[in-house]
């Protein structure tokens, strides 16, 4: 995905905080480093102890963090992968101010090595997140990394902007009750937890058809339109953090434990979003056929 480089991106209120200590993108061996990478993909949980001697090291929290410098156009975001995702916050709240009446938006932090949060280390290690009580975002752009070396994916533009646009989709669910309407009822393949990943995967493939209707102060386009490489991109990393693919690597897929969906699931309401907006995104309106 693609910003117009003459777009003003200036004025995202991104942040960076951390120190530094986290995993470096060709750190990671093992199946057993897979699963924990993956599973604490677009979730809130911290499971980075399971890591061992290859966590994210000791979490230090540096007040509210520093601004980021020297995103200021769109040729800076198209440029640089901290840049690209300040400039995505401006264009997604922008769409959902859009949307939902009083919307607020979240904070967004990216995370320089690790760093401690309400809801545990935010860092590569652990992938983004939302932390619900602190309406925040926090990413490690160096994870985009992790996913080109370890899982095979080009973790392109636009596969940044859909992983950053699902965590905002979690905040759509936090602001709106969502979350308190549907709690944590365990796993499985029809479980609220599912239903809330592919609700948030829904949330920014709609958020991805409207994209290029977003405008800077001076009504310059932030982003031009998707090309279908990029749209692919996009799906692959769905795919990529389907259930079923990341219990297929240590050779058994149970469905029963499942918490994010299946790979075609992810896809499916990804495009459901893309093609039909967020009006058809009320995935715990599915019953069976999730």
């Amino acid at each position: 995905m693609t910003f117009n480089s003459n777009a003003d991106v200036s004025g995202s209120g991104a942040k960076r905080r951390g120190r530094g200590g986290a995993v470096a993108a060709g750190g990671l061996t093992g199946l057993g480093a897979i699963a924990v990478l993956l599973l604490n993909l677009f979730t809130g949980g911290d499971f980075s102890s399971l890591l061992g001697g290859l966590g994210g090291g000791e979490a230090a929290t540096q007040g509210d963090g520093t601004a980021l410098v020297g995103c200021e156009t769109g040729a800076d975001a198209n440029e640089n992968d901290d840049c690209r995702l300040a400039a995505g916050s401006l264009a997604i709240n922008q769409f959902w101010a859009n949307q939902v009446q009083g919307y607020r938006q979240p904070q967004l932090i990216i995370v320089d090595g690790s760093t401690s949060t309400a809801c545990g280390t935010a860092s590569n290690a652990t992938g983004p997140f939302y932390c619900p009580p602190e309406e925040t975002v926090y990413i490690d752009p160096t994870f985009f990394g992790i996913l080109r070396t370890q899982f095979g994916t080009d973790a392109g533009s636009l596969a940044q902007l859909y992983v950053l646009a699902h965590e905002y989709g979690h905040h759509i669910q936090q602001i709106t009750g969502i979350f308190d309407q549907y709690p944590n009822n365990g796993t499985g393949p029809l479980s609220n937890g599912v239903r809330t990943e592919l609700q948030a995967d829904c949330f920014a493939g709609a958020w991805v058809a409207n994209a290029v209707k977003s405008t800077d102060e001076n009504g310059v386009a932030y982003l031009r339109e998707v090309t279908d490489d990029q749209l692919r991109d996009a799906l692959d990393a769905a795919a990529a953090v389907g259930d079923d693919h990341i219990q297929a690597q240590s050779g058994v897929v149970n469905p029963e434990s499942w918490t994010h969906g299946s790979s075609e699931q992810r896809q499916r309401w990804f495009a459901q979003g893309y093609q039909n907006g967020v009006g058809a995104c009320d995935t715990f309106a599915a019953g069976d056929d999730l």
